[in-house]
């Protein structure tokens, strides 16, 4: 009786909030926008529903990416994983226009829906749009701008729509499809492979592709719809709304491979220099490993303290030692035998580290070797050089 009850609701509450019965000339429609290399969000490009019809003066472009800075405590839902996306609803020729300001590619694929789907679909952005209605917990993956949309046509049409995913013929993993996105933000794409962990590791089902846009249009042109019982192409036309031009890729000295492999040098030339005067550099260690153990702690926090699932059981944590945060401390304490154990035992277990660095089962990042051997380095110096002459 409750279910009943609830289903009549939903159905009141959706034919309460319709503004417009559409025009037999109606029409829906996906749109692709492409990747912008200008922000790390932006490179994986997105996704948005347009409904138009001339009869009624619609032209609306219905966006689940939104996200509003002034939200309370922003930051630290952000940081928690709990932050709130939402549907807005824009002019489409603004919302086309400033895509095309930012030189991004725009697809649109016109869905050949009936009349009665058109107005259900419409129906149902229209409740979604309201204030009350209007918010969704943003997960990078599996609750985003992208997979949104294709969850707006499964929830209205139910069984009369049908995905088909064997068209994909790869098996990437989550991080695999990510770095695909991300081969010019080296340090985006280092971030995100720092911060998430062992998830994002696991082959991505055909279903879970569709968290990229570029997915949900290719899932799209695979779909079917059923009509007088009959499944026909859900796509009835594509069209391409704007080409973006050449652009050149910039390069940039501060790549990764050339900071951390500059980093490395100097620690090289550093290490040498206090074998020879057997004395420890300890400003650089303290501030290498203070660093790292930051990075760490970040990173333990990721995992423990938040709703980030992807950022559960990270491997990174083997080189980003959160107990290095202590090194001021290490190095004013007098029991030397306790320094060699603690160096001694990191060492080991950065050198484990870099050796099954190909065989882990988190991927993690290339450019991160380096930086790693630059720690290995210096916890070697560091035990080696306990004992000398100089008192920690």
């Amino acid at each position: 009786m409750k279910k009943w009850l609830s289903a009549l609701l939903v159905i009141f509450t959706l034919t309460a909030s319709a503004q417009v019965k559409l025009s037999p000339r109606a029409e829906i429609s996906i749109i692709t926008c492409g990747p912008y290399q200008g922000e790390v969000y932006a490179a994986f490009g997105h996704s948005a529903i347009r409904v138009v019809d001339p009869e009624n003066q619609l032209n609306d472009a219905y966006n689940y990416g939104v996200f509003d800075f002034s939200q309370p405590n922003f930051y630290l839902n952000y940081t928690r994983g709990l932050l709130n996306f939402k549907l807005g609803v824009y002019s489409y020729p603004d919302f086309r226009d400033y895509y095309i300001y930012y030189n991004r590619s725009i697809t649109e694929q016109v869905l050949d829906l009936t009349p009665q789907q058109k107005q259900s679909v419409y129906d149902f952005l229209e409740w979604n749009a309201q204030p009350e209605n209007e918010t969704y917990l943003y997960d990078y993956f599996y609750n985003n701008c992208a997979t949104k949309v294709r969850d707006v046509f499964e929830h209205v049409l139910g069984d009369s729509i049908r995905f088909d995913g064997s068209f994909i013929a790869t098996e990437y993993t989550i991080r695999q499809l990510t770095d695909l996105y991300l081969q010019q933000q080296p340090w985006g794409d280092l971030g995100i492979d720092i911060c998430l962990g062992l998830p994002m590791d696991k082959k991505a089902a055909k279903r879970e592709y569709m968290f990229l846009p570029d997915y949900i249009q290719s899932s799209f042109d695979h779909a079917q719809v059923a009509h007088a019982g009959t499944m026909r192409p859900l796509v009835k036309y594509k069209q391409i709304a704007y080409v973006p031009r050449p652009q050149e890729l910039k390069q940039s000295w501060h790549h990764p491979w050339i900071v951390f492999g500059g980093l490395l040098l100097l620690t090289i030339a550093l290490s040498v220099l206090d074998w020879k005067r057997k004395k420890l550099s300890k400003w650089f260690d303290i501030l290498l490993f203070v660093t790292t153990g930051l990075v760490g702690a970040l990173l333990l926090l990721l995992w423990t303290a938040t709703d980030h699932k992807a950022a559960a059981n990270n491997f990174n944590l083997l080189w980003a030692i959160p107990t290095h945060l202590l090194i001021v401390l290490i190095f004013r304490s007098k029991s030397h035998a306790f320094l060699k154990k603690y160096f001694l035992a990191a060492a080991i277990v950065t050198a484990v580290l870099l050796i099954s660095w190909s065989f882990l089962p988190q991927q993690l990042n290339l450019f991160l070797l380096p930086f790693v051997a630059t720690l290995l380095c210096r916890e070697i110096v560091i035990f080696k050089l306990l004992g000398y002459s100089e008192k920690p």
